[in-house]
Order: C-alpha cells, then sequence, then structure tokens
C-alpha cells in the first residue's frame, strides 16, 4: 500500500511516518490494506475553499475525503486535514495535536473504506472504528463527544 504525504502548512507531529501509519492502520482495520491514498494537510482557509468548492459549504471543516477510484491512474483516494483546525479542536478539548491531527486521518481514511457518520447508528459504527484504529496506534480512549 502507498501513501503519499504532502504538506501545505509547515510539518508538526505525526510526521510523516505518522501520518502515513494512521492512513494504514485504518485502511487496514477498514479492509483495504491494499489502497493507494494521498494525504494533505493545509490551513483553514485552503480546506475552506476545498469545502465551498465541492460542497457548497463556505465554513471552515476539519477533513475531507474523496474516492478518486473512477479517475483513473493514481492514488485511489485522498484526504485531506486541516492543521489549523486541528491546533483549534486540540487546544480546546486538552489534547495533543498529534492525537487530532491523526484523528481526522483516520476519520477521513475510513470514509474511503465504506464508514459514514450522518445517521446516528452509522456515527456510532464510525466512532467504534475510530476508537479501534486510535488505540492500535497508541492512543488511550477519549469517550468526551467529539465533533467530527
Amino acid at each position: 500500500m502507498k501513501v503519499h504525504v504532502e504538506w501545505l502548512v509547515e510539518p508538526v507531529a505525526p510526521g510523516d511516518d505518522g501520518v502515513a501509519r494512521a492512513v494504514r492502520e485504518a485502511l487496514e482495520y477498514g479492509q483495504r490494506p491494499d489502497f493507494e491514498l494521498s494525504v494533505a494537510l493545509v490551513d483553514d482557509p485552503t480546506l475552506a475553499e476545498l469545502h465551498e468548492r465541492c460542497l457548497g459549504d463556505p465554513s471552515v471543516t476539519d477533513v475531507m475525503s474523496f474516492d478518486l477510484e473512477d479517475d483513473g491512474p493514481g492514488p485511489g483516494g485522498e484526504v485531506i486535514v486541516s492543521v489549523d483546525r486541528a491546533r483549534a479542536v486540540s487546544s480546546a478539548r486538552g489534547t495533543s495535536l498529534e492525537r487530532e491531527i491523526t484523528l481526522y486521518l483516520v476519520h477521513g481514511t475510513l470514509h474511503l473504506c465504506g464508514y459514514d457518520d450522518h445517521e446516528a447508528e452509522d456515527r456510532q459504527r464510525m466512532r467504534a472504528a475510530e476508537s479501534a484504529v486510535m488505540q492500535r496506534l497508541g492512543f488511550e480512549p477519549d469517550e468526551r463527544p467529539h465533533d467530527l
């Protein structure tokens, strides 16, 4: 499995290796271990602009995922994470920036594995998957509400 990582902001923890590991663990959990994925870590304005262009919503968001399997050669999907959003949320929640970025990576990757979070039942399934992957990555469980 290939994971391409691009930082469009100053790199922070978890760094390239941690980003790739988080994505690989989520793909393994989601039963797509051979899926090729591209990851971009960006700032709030960049992701907000993409959010508006693709979904018609100009608000800031934390992570977006795109299934690119039908787009020809190249990665089968892309996950784009806002480091600014992770920084703000981790500060408000009292968690580490590394944990928040990792959670966004896991969440976005699980979307590409068929997990959803729009309905209550789907959201519970997503949260359970996130928790399992985060524990595999060595993070302690965090049962506090999280508005991903």
